[in-house]
């Protein structure tokens, strides 16, 4: 029996034990499509959202949410909220860019086939100051935003509110997935699916449920986060976006 990927669009706001916008983002159980996902709302003029790949103390992988957040507070900063940031190699070597710090510790990487992150469009998440950006491949080499932080993956989920052409309603391609938007008021939002979902549902649940016009795949089945609360890791991870206080 094939089960219809678009469900009735309900929506459900629910802020988690401990979070709240003065401590940093904004993390909620949001509803869309009849799905559950858990949300975090960052607001760049005032939360402090960075990326994270080797422990300048090891110079390995941090691999955990824990270790992240054992390093974070050895300078003073509380983490908020992490999640995994893209699709990685062998090794816990993220796939393609990876900027942090403003340095370019890996570069743009232009695959046209192997697997979701090689399915064009692809994209790039960027953080430049107070801003951000969701911008596609080739594009963002023309813009050279020089940005703070920036990781790519694959595929894009939205350019300007347009779903991605290979995408559709009926795809039979479920699994855990999580991504990152930038909303139409200029907000950031991560969103980790609580259960299997396709790449149209997820699409269409961050332009018509969280308002972002733009947003782009991170992981699939291992994608994961971690609040002051909360840990759902159970795979190591390359790359760390990291929101703290």
């Amino acid at each position: 029996m094939r089960v219809r990927a678009l469900l009735p669009l309900t929506l459900l706001f629910l802020a988690l034990p401990g979070c709240s916008e003065a401590e940093g983002a904004q993390v909620s159980r949001v509803t869309g499509g009849g799905l559950l996902y858990t949300v975090a709302t960052v607001d760049l003029r005032r939360d402090r959202l960075s990326l994270h790949w080797r422990n300048p103390t090891t110079g390995e992988p941090y691999r955990t949410f824990e270790e992240l957040r054992r390093r974070l507070a050895k300078e003073g900063r509380a983490l908020v909220f992490a999640t995994n940031s893209g699709i990685y190699a062998p090794g816990l070597r993220p796939l393609g860019l990876h900027v942090e710090g403003g340095r370019t510790l890996l570069p743009l990487n232009n695959a046209r086939s192997g697997g979701n992150f090689a399915l064009r469009p692809n994209g790039v998440f960027w953080v430049k100051g107070t801003r951000a950006g969701v911008t596609e491949t080739d594009a963002y080499r023309r813009l050279n935003p020089a940005p703070d932080f920036a990781t790519q993956s694959g595929p894009l989920l939205l350019a300007g509110g347009r779903i991605h052409p290979e995408f559709n309603a009926d795809g039979t391609s479920f699994k855990v997935r999580s991504g990152v938007g930038v909303c139409k008021d200029g907000a950031v939002k991560f969103a980790v699916s609580a259960g299997p979902v396709n790449f149209y549902s997820f699409a269409v649940f961050f332009r018509d449920t969280l308002g972002c016009p733009d947003a782009l795949y991170l992981d699939g089945s291992i994608s994961a986060y971690a609040t002051a609360q909360a840990d759902t890791q159970f795979a190591d991870f390359a790359g760390l976006w990291a929101v703290t206080r």
